[in-house]
Order: C-alpha cells, then structure tokens, then sequence
C-alpha cells in the first residue's frame, strides 16, 4: 500500500475519536466486554472445579454466548422502535443487577448457568441498538474505520478480560470476579446517559409498522437473498471453527498441566492475536486488498489448528492459538462489507440476525466440542475442529470469489 494510503487511513482514526459520542460508546463498550470476560472466565472455572466435567463447562461457557442468537433474532426490533440511547441504558442496568444475584454466595450452578443465559439474552439488543448509532455519529468512510475500530475494541478487551479474568479468579475467587462485571455495567450506563446525545426513536413515524415475525422474516430473506450480505454473513459465521479452543479451554489447560491463570493466558492469546490482525487489516491494509484476502485468511485461521494433532506442548499450543488469532483479522472485511451492504432502515434486524447466527454457531460447536472433550484429548477435538472449518471456509471463498467477478455485482467487486 502506497504511503499516500497508509496517512490517509491513519487520519480517519483520529478522525473517529475527535467524535464525543463515539468515543462515549468506545469507553462502554471497551468496559462492558471487560466484564463479561472476566465473568465468563470465572463461571467456567467454577463449574469445572465442581463437577470435573468438560461438557458442563462448555455448556456453562455457551450460556454466555448462545443467547445472544436468541435476542439477536427476538429482540432486536427494540433498537428500531424505542430511542436505542434509551434501550442502551436500561439493558445496561438490567444485567448490572443480575450479575449482582449471580454474586450471592452459595448460589446453586444451575442458577449461575440461568443468570448467565438472561445476563447475555439482554445484551442483545444493547448491541443492535449501538451498532444502529454508529451512522448517526459517524458519517462516510468514518462509520467504516469506526467499526474496524469497534471490533479491534471488542477484541483488545477480550484480551484484558480474559488475562484479567484468570488472574483473579485464582487470586480472590469467582464472586469479586461477578461484582467487578456488575460495575462495569453500571458505569457503562453512566456513560452513554451523560455522553450519548438523545435521538428519538427510528420507528416512531409509521403507523403500519410489520408484526415482530414478519420484521423477522424479511429480515431473515433480505440477507439471505443478497450475496452482499449473505457471504460476508458467512465468513463471520467461521468464527465458530476458529473459537472452538474457548468450548474445552479448562480440561486443554489441565492437560498442559495448568489452572485458572493459564485458562486466562489460552483465552488472552488467541484474543490477542485477532486484536493485532485486526488492526493490521483495519490500518494498513487498502480495502479492495482485505476483499481479495479474506478467502485465504479465512481458511488459515481456521487450517492452522490441525496443528493441535501433534498435541504440542503449552508454548507452541500458545503459538498455534495466537497464529490463528491472526488470521481471523479477516473479520475486519467482512463487518464492513456487511454494514454498508445493509439498507439503513433494517440495519438493526440484519446485524441482529448476523451476530445471532454467530453466537448460535459458536455455541452449538462448543457444545460438541465440550461433549467430544470428555471422550477425546481436548486437543484432537481442536485439531478435527479446525480441520472442518477450513474445508467449510474454502467452499465460501470460491464462492466469494465467484461474486466478485461476476459482471453485475459492482457492490462487490474492486
């Protein structure tokens, strides 16, 4: 890339933090992901410490994740009809409150798993609702740098959650764990009620407004319809095959002969490494240069775990993890292909439906992979993971790479 497009991009970062309200929803949701990482370490090394068994604690994992596909299909029509400030702030309080009851001691596992499931279904629509805001505050290439730097956010604090989450459960225990998460709710909320302009709500003008069901529907048929949306839909969804580690991460600790502190190193730098390939696609790589690549990282970030057959040692299982981490900076290109595909009018319900297919995903694979883990070494079930996940992501590649060239498909092609 010429020096000319390296500056030029490098401006518009600046340029997306001079926005207060931008930088308002940054802080919140660089605190709330904090959170909820450091919980959800927490919640899984206490099930797994109770009952020593791998599929509970993958299920217990998935409870954080799995509802988000629930609220993302059911409950993102609130970002459209109430003020999405509005909605922000009260799904803010309302998890800052059962993470609280989740902090009672001699609170049974089965309420914990419940809790959590409510605490992440409720953050469903806090996401649509942000991620409607965000072309309201940035306009143009703005609104596209700002979300390269959303999901870099998300995945910088994935990283300090989860290092942070194993260190303090092996220090101080589950329950500070719980009552640091519920602060960062709260002060999330404070946030966006002092620094996030009111906007009334998008769907306050119609009188002949679609059932719920039939927002979902054409929701449902507007993304799957368009190659635009569906295929970088797609490539976000391989996340589940790359995120797999996360569903056995405490019995592949224990074989690596470690505990909650090296739950939270496995966690971390897997993150980190998509925090640095993010920033590396979203920075310095040209935009019609992350659509040709995303294909080949794709299949990478996912191929790279078959490694995990050699059932390497901790040090090259953390090379391994953070390689793959890497790739999947890929996820970079296909948000921003998505959102601006997207009619502004509906894109609450299309994101909403994308970041629920994903989370479903991601779940279900865990699930199996917990279940598989407490049968099989915990890295051969990575290694089987990867291996069909890069499979999976070459047949969406060639058909990517179909798209692009097909004559009619300018919003494609580059």
């Amino acid at each position: 890339m010429a020096r000319g497009e390296a500056t030029e991009q490098a401006a518009t970062f600046r340029d997306v933090f001079a926005v207060g309200e931008f930088r308002a929803l940054w802080a919140a949701q660089l605190l709330s992901v904090i959170g909820d990482q450091l919980a959800r370490v927490a919640l899984t090394v206490l099930v797994y410490d109770r009952t020593r068994s791998a599929l509970l604690a993958a299920i217990t994992f998935v409870a954080s994740i799995v509802p988000t596909f629930i609220g993302g299909v059911t409950l993102a029509w609130l970002a459209d009809r109430y003020p999405r400030r509005g909605v922000m702030i009260a799904c803010d309080l309302v998890r800052c409150a059962l993470v609280l009851i989740m902090a009672i001691p001699g609170m049974p596992l089965a309420g914990l798993v419940t809790l959590l499931f409510l605490v992440t279904l409720v953050g469903a629509p806090f996401t649509s609702a942000r991620a409607a805001i965000y072309p309201d505050v940035l306009t143009g290439d703005r609104y596209v740098t700002g979300t390269a730097v959303t999901l870099t956010t998300y995945q910088f604090a994935q990283v300090l959650g989860f290092a942070a989450g194993g260190a303090v459960v092996g220090f101080f225990g589950t329950h500070l764990s719980l009552i640091v998460d519920a602060a960062t709710f709260a002060t999330s909320a404070l946030i966006v009620r002092t620094r996030v302009r009111t906007r009334p709500a998008p769907a306050a003008g119609g009188r002949h407004k679609p059932s719920r069901l039939t927002g979902i529907i054409i929701g449902a048929r507007l993304v799957l319809a368009r190659p635009a949306l569906r295929i970088p839909m797609f490539f976000g969804w391989l996340a589940a095959f790359y995120n797999a580690p996360e569903g056995v991460v405490t019995p592949l600790a224990r074989d690596l002969h470690g505990g909650a502190a090296v739950v939270g190193v496995i966690l971390a730098t897997e993150a980190l490494g998509e925090t640095i390939g993010a920033i590396v696609i979203g920075r310095f790589v040209a935009p019609p240069t992350r659509l040709r690549v995303m294909g080949p990282l794709a299949v990478t970030g996912c191929g790279i775990l078959a490694l995990f057959f050699l059932q390497p040692d901790l040090p090259a299982s953390l090379l391994i993890l953070f390689a793959s981490g890497l790739a999947s900076g890929y996820q970079i290109a296909a948000n921003a292909a998505f959102v601006t595909a997207a009619p502004r009018e509906q894109r609450s319900q299309a994101f909403g439906l994308a970041q629920g297919g994903m989370s479903l995903g991601q779940g279900t694979l865990m699930i199996l992979a917990g279940a598989a883990a407490d049968h099989f070494s915990p890295a051969w079930v990575i290694a089987v993971c990867g291996t069909v996940g890069a499979v999976v992501a070459l047949a969406i590649a060639v058909s990517w790479t179909r798209e692009r060239r097909r004559p009619r498909s300018g919003h494609l092609q580059h």
